[in-house]
């Protein structure tokens, strides 16, 4: 395969400083790089900038820009707030709602927990500029990840041809939830 692991997401934030607070002090990630230009290396444009990153335990990293004389918003303001997120995956259930835990002791509103088709369950909240945040934990045996793999292009079919859930019982049995 091409793609190994996710080396990095990038996304824009409010203040860099605040930002490296944050994801070192709340959520213990190791701040591992941080660069800067006045001018983008790949197109030459003048936009003076501070690109920082955040490594996780299997090396991948999430990363920001602070920009503060580009326009622009720091995340998509159209889109629901649900939709442009990262989710960082955690080793168990009981870790996931200890971190809830933890989160709301240090001020946080965190939504959740929420199951996700017994394949994950997660937890929601927002870092200092406002993106979304997602914690996860698998919740579902080993043995159901062939069955979610073979069943992953008839949901993309269906949806498809319908663009809503209302014909779901085609696969799933029933006309909610997600019944094997």
């Amino acid at each position: 395969m091409l793609c190994k692991r996710l080396h990095h997401a990038a996304y824009r934030c409010l203040d860099a400083k605040d930002t490296v607070r944050f994801y070192t002090e709340v959520l213990g990630l190791k701040f591992s790089h941080a660069m800067g230009e006045d001018h983008v290396p790949s197109t030459g444009l003048y936009s003076p900038h501070i690109h920082i990153f955040f490594q996780m335990e299997d090396g991948s990293c999430i990363a920001f820009f602070e920009c503060p004389k580009d326009p622009g918003n720091i995340k998509d303001k159209d889109s629901p707030d649900w939709i442009q997120h990262f989710a960082f995956k955690v080793e168990s259930l009981e870790v996931l709602m200890q971190a809830k835990k933890d989160l709301e002791l240090k001020g946080l509103e965190v939504l959740g927990p929420t199951n996700h088709d017994d394949f994950i369950t997660s937890i929601y909240f927002f870092d200092p500029s406002g993106h979304r945040l997602e914690l996860t934990a698998d919740t579902c045996e080993k043995t159901m990840y062939p069955i979610f793999e073979a069943e992953a292009p008839k949901v993309l079919a269906l949806w498809d041809e319908t663009h809503d859930w209302s014909q779901r019982e085609k696969i799933f049995g029933s006309k909610s939830g997600y019944k094997r």
